[in-house]
């Protein structure tokens, strides 16, 4: 076989289709497929933080009849009314309402909870949920600090309760099928695994001025362990992932999707060093806080793993937005939402070019994976099994510890080596600062 299938494949990818976003029924659609369900089979469930993915996780819960909304708690009450008629449009009963999450978890007939808070507050209100009693499905990354990381997977033994992450794409069956294929040798020595996110439709975050927090909104709380600042609404919302004191910017809120399947695939926990390069060079003048663009090596046993970002384009490895290309002898893989291919090497026999590894037609996303994700975790919880969770406590713990390294490299500006035993970094006080989380407001720490 000569390679001109190969040229054709490199080409159409620059074409491919985006970033294989979340797509879920209408309300309407959910409410008219909903069936009744005798009250003693119901899982009763409670959100905390029902904006953004908070909502999609709900939504997508509701799908399964079984399952009901008892209870929905968020510091913004617009936030609070509009997701609790959207609620009411679905299963036809109208949740409890609390502006503080504590008041919900003090609820007995809530089973488990989705926390869909942003970064800074998931260690807190999980490790709560768990001395309640809750079972937790946490929207990642898990948390805002490798500290917390390790206490809430310290926590989540403790309590023996069902916890599942929200990296999704571990229920994905072409990412099954992809990382099934990279550990079956025939791509040869995987020297190099590229994991990236571009994603052009991030334009600068225009700089505005503090102000007084929108009525209804309980600000002390939102900002609870975080800093005290004054409201500014760069920082509310979704935005608050481009805000070092609540999340860790493209790197742990994308990174941790990517990273997970990267590091699953090639049965890696724990890099041997960091290093990271980058910064605020597409918008330096913006208001964000997080690199918009970042180059962050990792070393691993027998591979190093390269992770980029950038915003404001989306011109990505491969002609894609973001994926993961598991780099071989023989061949590359090329994984994202959308499916993976197959990019082989050549050698030349009988003076011909030969693929060194069989082709195979491009193998396609098939289905919702969110939805396969939720529906993991209320069987879990049906059957009190965690081992078939595809994206445990664990899972969660080694992606966003991973991530969170790579923004510890780039705080640093140099490469920092890690201890895996010890649990820290090499001789490195500075690094090993930037392990642990800080709280504020009178706010503690959880104790597990």
């Amino acid at each position: 076989m000569t390679t001109t299938r190969r040229h054709f494949l490199r080409n159409s990818l620059i074409t491919a289709s985006g970033a294989g976003l979340i797509t879920l029924p209408t309300l309407e659609a959910i409410a008219s497929q909903r069936k009744r369900v005798a009250p003693g089979d119901k899982l009763q469930i409670g959100v905390i933080g029902c904006n953004g993915m908070g909502w999609s996780d709900l939504r997508s819960h509701l799908l399964m009849s079984d399952v009901e909304c008892v209870a929905l708690a968020d510091v913004d009450q617009s936030v609070l009314d509009k997701r609790a008629a959207d609620v009411e449009a679905i299963q036809h009963k109208r949740p409890q309402l609390f502006k503080d999450y504590r008041k919900l978890l003090e609820n007995k007939d809530i089973d488990a909870v989705i926390i869909g808070t942003p970064d800074h507050w998931h260690c807190m209100a999980m490790t709560d949920a768990l001395s309640a009693g809750k079972h937790v499905y946490c929207e990642k990354p898990l948390a805002n600090s490798i500290e917390e990381c390790n206490l809430m997977l310290a926590a989540a033994r403790k309590a023996n309760k069902i916890v599942q992450i929200g990296q999704w794409q571990r229920s994905g069956s072409h990412y099954a099928k992809a990382i099934e294929y990279v550990r079956s040798g025939k791509l040869g020595n995987i020297r190099l695994v590229k994991v990236w996110a571009y994603q052009g439709w991030m334009k600068p975050v225009p700089v505005k001025p503090d102000s007084a927090p929108p009525a209804g909104v309980d600000y002390d709380m939102w900002l609870g362990p975080a800093p005290k600042r004054p409201f500014n609404p760069n920082r509310f919302h979704f935005n608050f992932r481009w805000f070092w004191d609540y999340a860790g910017g493209l790197m742990t809120d994308w990174g941790v999707h990517e990273i997970d399947i990267a590091l699953f695939a090639m049965n890696a926990k724990a890099p041997k060093s960091v290093m990271a390069s980058g910064g605020k060079l597409a918008y330096p003048d913006d208001a964000s806080e997080t690199p918009d663009t970042l180059q962050t090596v990792y070393e691993y046993e027998g591979f190093n793993m390269l992770w980029e970002h950038a915003t404001g384009i989306d011109g990505g490895n491969y002609g894609r937005t973001e994926g993961i290309a598991f780099i071989g002898n023989n061949a590359t893989l090329v994984l994202n939402r959308d499916g993976w291919e197959l990019l082989p090497e050549t050698e030349t026999k009988n003076g011909i070019k030969v693929y060194k590894v069989e082709d195979i037609p491009k193998q396609v996303r098939n289905g919702e994976y969110l939805n396969e994700h939720t529906k993991n975790f209320v069987q879990a919880i049906k059957t009190n099994d965690a081992s078939i969770l595809k994206c445990g406590i664990e899972t969660g713990s080694i992606a966003a510890i991973n991530a969170h390294m790579g923004n510890i490299a780039y705080k640093t500006g140099r490469k920092v080596y890690w201890d895996a035993a010890a649990k820290g970094f090499k001789n490195d006080p500075q690094a090993n600062a930037m392990i642990a989380a800080h709280y504020h407001n009178g706010w503690k720490l959880p104790v597990v």
